[in-house]
């Protein structure tokens, strides 16, 4: 009897970019009791199940057999008109034919990864940036490079010069509450970055899942609406925040070209996005307001986003700094020089309450003493009670001290 011989190995990019650690977090803190600050997970008791309940049973009642046949890679046309007339709305004009229908925007930054990204090319990122677009892009074989900002988002003056002396295809940016850290570029800076762009030739692509989701301060247009940037910017939206993430519906708008190249790579993927959900997210869009359902979800996310500001003070160390964000899910805290949040992860999660370290959201060197709190998930008294299981933790000197 012959030997077997193993078979070959896995694509180097199968072994070179790791798992979200994220995803690993969630898969252990799951049992009775957590306080989970780790997940951006939208709170199930505020979707709107009865509505979307009646738009799937509408649609698979009335159109049975185009609710559960094949579909067009770009999409149901219905949902793409809708998709347009929303995208419109808000500023910047848009056709059906603009836009492509995906699996979640998170396939749509995955489309243009391998429409846009050759390997070897370099891609610049926010820092810290939100770490699915980072294993994106670093599976697509790019060199994903950090460019250095502050609390108001990226330099341009280092988009700039990093531009020119790496020659990127894109820059990826969540400019309107941010994952992780929950800030907002304001319009001045996205203007600039705008400048940067079509003077250098570079694309944009400008990832907005949490927009809608704005407590406080008025709406910034989006980059893709400013002079400059319409030619070169492919624009995500979502309505995993605001409908529901299990619909899995996201959309791609872009230029034509671009457009075409990112469908052609859907086609290689999926095909299509399911049929039916895209004709009940539709349905929904017809008979219901969403965007009355969005300001109830906001209003309660700014008071979440309240309980856990008020209580940050008496739960991190002294000398911690966070963030307040105008609306999103996510707030992002930095403790004291020394302390290493992934090291501490453990007795948190302990101690009934777990949260996601900064590391992860880096592609350079990681800051360890950072941390991403998502707000969204659980009541003000069940964050009140979460912020008091991490002050155990993370005001424990002979858990805390620096090593």
């Amino acid at each position: 009897m012959s030997t077997a011989v193993a078979p070959p190995p896995f694509a180097a990019r199968a072994t070179a970019v790791g798992g979200s650690p994220v995803r690993d977090i969630l898969s252990v803190v799951g049992r009775s009791g957590m306080i989970n600050f780790a997940g951006g997970l939208p709170a199930p008791e505020l979707f709107d199940a009865a509505g979307v309940a009646a738009a799937f049973r509408e649609v698979l009642e009335g159109t049975p057999a185009r609710a559960l046949q094949y579909a067009t890679t770009e999409g149901e046309p219905v949902l793409r008109e809708a998709l347009a007339r929303r995208t419109a709305d808000r500023g910047l004009p848009t056709d059906a034919d603009d836009v492509l229908v995906t699996t979640g925007s998170q396939q749509a930054l995955s489309l243009l990864a391998q429409a846009l990204v050759d390997p070897g090319d370099t891609v610049l990122v926010e820092r810290p940036c939100y770490l699915a677009a980072i294993q994106a892009f670093s599976f697509a074989g790019a060199r994903v490079v950090a460019v250095p900002g502050d609390a108001d988002g990226v330099d341009p003056e280092e988009l700039d010069r990093l531009t020119v002396q790496l020659r990127p295809k894109l820059f990826y940016s969540v400019p309107t509450f941010q994952n992780p850290t929950g800030r907002t570029v304001p319009l001045e800076r996205r203007t600039a970055v705008a400048e940067v762009a079509a003077r250098r030739g570079l694309w944009l692509v400008e990832d907005d899942p949490y927009g809608e989701l704005r407590f406080e301060g008025r709406r910034v247009p989006w980059i893709a609406s400013l002079d400059g940037a319409r030619d070169r910017t492919a624009l995500l939206g979502s309505f995993s925040k605001v409908m529901a993430p299990g619909l899995r519906l996201g959309w791609l708008r872009a230029p034509a070209a671009l457009l075409r190249a990112c469908a052609v790579a859907k086609q290689a993927a999926d095909l299509h996005t399911p049929t039916v959900n895209q004709l009940a997210a539709a349905r929904y869009l017809a008979d219901r307001d969403l965007d009355a359902h969005v300001r109830t979800v906001a209003a309660a996310y700014g008071q979440r986003r309240d309980a856990l500001l008020a209580g940050l003070a008496e739960a991190l160390p002294p000398g911690s700094t966070w963030t307040r964000p105008e609306g999103g899910m996510f707030v992002w805290a930095r403790l004291p020089d020394g302390h290493d949040t992934g090291a501490l992860l453990r007795e948190a999660v302990a101690e009934g309450v777990a949260y996601v370290p900064g590391a992860p959201f880096h592609c350079d060197a990681p800051d360890p003493a950072t941390l991403r709190l998502c707000f969204v998930t659980h009541t003000p008294d069940e964050i009140r009670l979460g912020l008091e299981r991490l002050a155990r933790v993370l005001r424990n000197p002979a858990v805390t001290s620096p090593r």
